[in-house]
C-alpha cells in the first residue's frame, strides 16, 4: 500500500484492569502497523490507570468521569488523529490481519465506502459451549468472501448485526453523524450502524476477524438482557428515528421493513412490562403472543420478502464502478 492511512483504535474501559492488557497487546499484534491506540478510562476505581501507565508512549490514554461507553468512544474520536477509526472493547480480541484486510478493501473501493464490516466469532453465544459467527446469527449471507454490500439499510431494518468491534469506519462520515448517541443506554452500536447505512455501500469481509469473548456477569450484554424494558425502549427509539429518516429519503422499501420491526418491538416491550406487573391471565396471554411472534418471524425469514445481502466483488466493481449508488439514492 503506497500511502497507508492512520488507523485510530479506540478502547473504552471501566474497571477492567485485569483484562485490558490482553486487548491492548492484541492490537499491537496487528499486521497493519500505522496505528495509534487510544484508551479512554471511563472513571475506573480499580488499578486501570496504573496498568495503562506501564505502556508509556506506546498508547495514548485519557480519563473522564464515568459516563458510559458511548461517551468514552466519542471522547476517543475527539482526541484521535486517524483517517479510519476502529473500536475495540477491553475484553475482546482481533485476528492479527483484521485491520490490514479492512484497510486494504476500503482503499480499493475508495471514499464512496464509509466503513468495512467483518464477521465475528461469538464464543458460547447461546450458552451451548459452541462458537458461532455473527453473520450466521444475523442471517448475513454475502455471496462472496469479500466485496461491496449495497442494501445495508434494508437488511439492518430487519435485524441487528454485531458492529463496534467488527467495523472500521472512515472518520468523515462518523463525525458527520455525531458519533454515538449518548442518550441510549443500550444498542448504541445498532443505532450508529443503521444511521451509517445510508452513507454509502459498505465493504464486507466474510471471515470472522474479531472475537467476542461473551463478557462476564458485569458485562453490558448481561446487564441489557436483565434490563429488558429499557433495552426494548432503546430499540423502539432507534427504529422510530430510522423510520423518520427513511420517510425523509422516500425509501419506501426500508420504511416498510422498519414499520414491521417497530410493531414487533412494541409488542415485545408490552410483554416485558406485563411480565413484571401484569396479572396471571395477562402474563399467559403475553406468553402466547410471544410464541406467535416467534413463529411469525421464523416464517418471515424464510419468505421472499426477507431482505438478503446484495453485493458484488471488487472485480465486478472495477468493470462497472457506476454501479455504486450515490448517498441517499433509493434503489
Amino acid at each position: 500500500m503506497s500511502a497507508e492511512p492512520l488507523v485510530s483504535v479506540i478502547i473504552p474501559t471501566y474497571n477492567r484492569a485485569g483484562v485490558i492488557c490482553k486487548s491492548i497487546d492484541d492490537v499491537f499484534r496487528q499486521t497493519y502497523k500505522n496505528i495509534e491506540l487510544i484508551v479512554i478510562d471511563d472513571g475506573s476505581t480499580d488499578d486501570t490507570q496504573a496498568t495503562l501507565r506501564r505502556y508509556g508512549s506506546r498508547i495514548r490514554w485519557f480519563t473522564q468521569a464515568n459516563s458510559g461507553p458511548s461517551a468514552a468512544r466519542n471522547r476517543g474520536l475527539e482526541v484521535s488523529r486517524g483517517d479510519i477509526i476502529a473500536f475495540q472493547d477491553s475484553d475482546d480480541l482481533w485476528e492479527p490481519t483484521k485491520l490490514e484486510r479492512q484497510v486494504r478493501i476500503m482503499e480499493k473501493f475508495g471514499d464512496v465506502v464509509p466503513c468495512c464490516l467483518c464477521n465475528m466469532q461469538m464464543k458460547n453465544f447461546y450458552g451451548d459451549g459452541k462458537d458461532h459467527s455473527s453473520f450466521d446469527i444475523s442471517l448475513i449471507r454475502p455471496p462472496d468472501k469479500e466485496g461491496l454490500w449495497f442494501n445495508v439499510a434494508e437488511v439492518l431494518a430487519t435485524r441487528f448485526v454485531m458492529f463496534n468491534q467488527a467495523a472500521a469506519i472512515r472518520r468523515r462520515p462518523l463525525e458527520n453523524l455525531g458519533g454515538f448517541d449518548t442518550s441510549l443506554q443500550y444498542l448504541e452500536d445498532y443505532d450508529l450502524s443503521i444511521r451509517l447505512a445510508i452513507e454509502g455501500p459498505w465493504a464486507y469481509i466474510k471471515d470472522p476477524l474479531a472475537i467476542w469473548a461473551g463478557g462476564g456477569a458485569d458485562s453490558l450484554a448481561k446487564k441489557a438482557y436483565d434490563d429488558a424494558v429499557v433495552l426494548n425502549d432503546c430499540m423502539l427509539r432507534i427504529l422510530v428515528r430510522a423510520l423518520a429518516s427513511a420517510q425523509e429519503r422516500g425509501d419506501t422499501k426500508v420504511e416498510r421493513h422498519i414499520r414491521r420491526s417497530i410493531e414487533f418491538c412494541r409488542r415485545s416491550l408490552r410483554r416485558v412490562q406485563i411480565a413484571q406487573s401484569g396479572s396471571s391471565f395477562e402474563r399467559t396471554v403475553a406468553q402466547l403472543g410471544g410464541q406467535f411472534d416467534r413463529y411469525y418471524k421464523a416464517i418471515l425469514r424464510r419468505s421472499p420478502w426477507f431482505p438478503q445481502v446484495r453485493a458484488i466483488t471488487f472485480e465486478e466493481y472495477a468493470v462497472d464502478s457506476e454501479c455504486i449508488a450515490p448517498r441517499n439514492h433509493v434503489q
